[in-house]
């Protein structure tokens, strides 16, 4: 059965749609116009703009498009929409904000406070995996899948601690401390091994863990979050079996492991980019080494 019988808002979240497109106008007035009102403010880079409509783009994508209907469908869908969401996004958004704006966050009295306290690295990293696998317990899971509300909450608390922890890779201020990249390594390598366990959970399980993607009660309720309840009520649907082939214990090991690949090649991307600079930066440190010590053994003879 197609998903279209669900409708146009069900499947492209038009007021969803205008409400991203109304944040980045309002970004890019406060990141041009507006921000010659704020003191230390500096020209918005190409970088940073392309970098935060990327993540405008990536947020209807993933929350926006048929790709979120899917992912109350299906639990394959589900997990790759939450690993794109949690372990991709936010690099955008991050390197999407000018560094003076993060300096300001900085330096605000309070907030500036409880943001160097949840960026350090053990606290942004444990307390990411602590919630993404909290999130991903069976008896969690069900209570936040059939409730708005919760479901709301959860899924911002999430990012917001996926930006907190991607924070000490990407941001780096003057005045501020700096993690060694040795340190980053160990940080993305730490965090792979960490995420693994609530992986291992879904894959390995012996039987379908989440009644929200194979009981058909549970189903439909979890349906109203991303449906019009009265487009949901008009339709006569027995369960998700209807739009998905596989059987639940499949669909939900293919979820985990999808899950498991692309959070393995985002942070495999990052290894690579923090190795690569490192080394760029050790040998630019050492040939400016030789060339020191070259002109003071010159300096010395010519003496």
């Amino acid at each position: 059965m197609s998903i279209s019988i669900f409708g146009f808002q069900a499947l492209w979240s038009p007021y969803y749609f205008l409400i991203l497109v109304l944040v980045t106008v309002l970004y890019f007035l406060a990141m041009t116009t507006w921000r010659h009102k704020i003191r230390g403010s500096e020209p918005l880079q190409k970088s940073e703009a392309v970098n935060f409509v990327l993540g405008m783009v990536m947020l209807y994508i993933l929350k926006g498009s048929p790709i979120d209907l899917m992912g109350h469908i299906t639990f394959t869908m589900h997990m790759t929409q939450m690993a794109f969401l949690l372990l991709l996004t936010p690099i955008f958004f991050i390197k999407g904000i000018p560094l003076w704006v993060w300096r300001k966050v900085i330096e605000a009295p309070v907030i500036g406070s409880v943001i160097k306290l949840l960026t350090r690295p053990l606290i942004s990293l444990f307390t990411f995996v602590f919630l993404f696998s909290f999130y991903h317990l069976p008896s969690v899971f069900d209570v936040v899948k059939l409730s708005m509300t919760l479901h709301g909450i959860y899924t911002v608390l999430l990012f917001i601690t996926a930006c907190l922890m991607y924070w000490p890779l990407l941001i780096e201020l003057e005045g501020q401390p700096k993690m060694k990249n040795i340190n980053k390594l160990a940080y993305i390598a730490g965090n792979a091994v960490l995420i693994t366990p609530a992986c291992a959970l879904i894959i390995f399980a012996s039987e379908p863990l989440y009644a929200t993607f194979y009981e058909a009660e549970y189903w439909l309720q979890s349906m109203a979050l991303c449906v019009p309840l009265d487009t949901l009520a008009g339709l006569n649907l027995s369960g998700p079996e209807l739009f998905n082939n596989m059987d639940p214990r499949s669909d939900q090991q293919i979820g985990g492991v999808l899950m498991k690949i692309v959070q393995e090649i985002i942070f495999g991307v990052i290894l690579f980019r923090v190795f690569n600079k490192w080394w760029k930066s050790e040998r630019k440190n050492q040939n400016e080494i030789t060339e020191q010590a070259l002109r003071d053994f010159q300096d010395r003879v010519n003496y």
